[in-house]
């Protein structure tokens, strides 16, 4: 599985709830900079994470997890 999948549905999810990548990072006690590098794909996120934006946004980490070819 790509790792950019991963942070291109964050980034859909983050944008289609209303947030900036800056409110969601504060929600979430990280950086703007770590937010920005898992939306990038260039940082893996980790499953505490997924499970902490899944809540944050009020959808399942299911959500998150790009789809199988």
């Amino acid at each position: 599985m790509e790792i950019d999948k991963w942070g291109r549905r964050i980034r859909a999810f983050r944008k289609l709830k209303g947030y900036t990548q800056e409110n969601l990072a504060k929600e979430l006690g990280i950086s703007v900079s770590i937010l920005g590098e898992i939306e990038r794909g260039s940082r893996l996120p980790t499953e505490d994470f997924l499970e902490k934006v899944a809540n944050l946004l009020g959808i399942e980490v299911e959500d998150l997890t790009p789809p199988e070819k």
